[in-house]
């Protein structure tokens, strides 16, 4: 039986300790949360970069500049950088090391005013690990800040997000959107869909496009990974995972993961012991 969700109130406002300011721009909260852990949707006046350090994270916010809302899913080698002033909310869907950094607006980087998903690299990783180990000396804190902000500057970003209609937009569009979010290896074509939602082909691409900015194929791939990442982290094989997606072999399947992520599958899955 599953056990019961564990919520969260709102965490954050304006006398929250973890607050960043001119004095501490950057600051890092820490958590161990357990599965199906949820933080309720909320917004605060600075920025967030939400990472875990192992585990799984689905993050759904509305700063993305795409519908209403946009569903990100984290691994440990992503992180979702959530703008100042979106509305967001934080779902655990694997056990998580879960590591929060706040910034305040004066380190801001220029332009990102929407949510994004970045490439955590190897020395991102490393900084916020030793941010963590409390208490820092000022100086070695403001050095490791530094060092933290300007490798969030060079991240790689990644398109990792399944955005949804507007909750005013075409209820075929959304009907098709949510039956996929279900069941992502159901039906693989635009076409086989279009009967069931009682519009044509052509016209949901239309949808696609103007309610979404992006094609078909490129969002359900987004929601093949969205279903694919939570799998792989509980040690499905990577073959069962190929086929509820709707695959028909496992490695065209870990052709398209590799070429979204940058790694195959079996990197996400939990090492097994020796």
């Amino acid at each position: 039986m599953r056990s019961r969700p564990v919520r969260h109130a709102t965490p954050l406002g304006d006398t929250d300790p973890w607050q960043p300011d001119c004095a501490r721009p950057v600051r890092l909260r820490s958590r161990d949360m357990p599965a199906d852990a949820h933080f309720e949707p909320h917004r605060h006046a600075w920025a967030q970069l939400a990472w875990c350090a192992s585990g799984v994270l689905e993050v759904s916010a509305d700063g993305s500049g795409l519908g209403d809302e946009t569903t990100y899913i984290v691994p440990p080698s992503r992180a979702v950088w959530v703008p100042p002033g979106a509305r967001h909310a934080v779902h655990v869907l694997e056990r998580a090391q879960f590591r929060t950094l706040y910034l305040h607006e004066s380190v801001t980087p220029e332009g990102w005013t929407g949510c994004r998903v970045i490439v955590v690299s190897d020395l991102l990783r490393e900084l916020v690990e030793a941010l963590d180990a409390l208490p820092l000396p000022k100086a070695r804190e403001q050095l490791l800040t530094a060092l933290v902000l300007d490798e969030l500057l060079r991240a790689d970003t990644q398109q990792l997000g399944v955005p949804l209609p507007r909750s005013g937009g075409d209820k075929r569009l959304r009907a098709l959107c949510e039956a996929v979010l279900r069941a992502p290896g159901q039906r693989a074509s635009l076409a086989a869909w279009a009967a069931d939602v009682g519009a044509s082909e052509r016209t949901l691409a239309r949808l696609f496009q103007a309610e979404l900015g992006t094609g078909y194929q490129q969002w359900r791939q987004q929601a093949v990974l969205a279903h694919a990442l939570p799998m792989l982290a509980q040690g499905v094989p990577v073959g069962q995972v190929a086929a509820a997606t709707g695959y028909a072999s496992e490695s065209a399947f870990s052709a398209m993961f590799k070429a979204a992520m940058g790694q195959p599958p079996r990197r996400f899955q939990p090492a097994r012991a020796a």
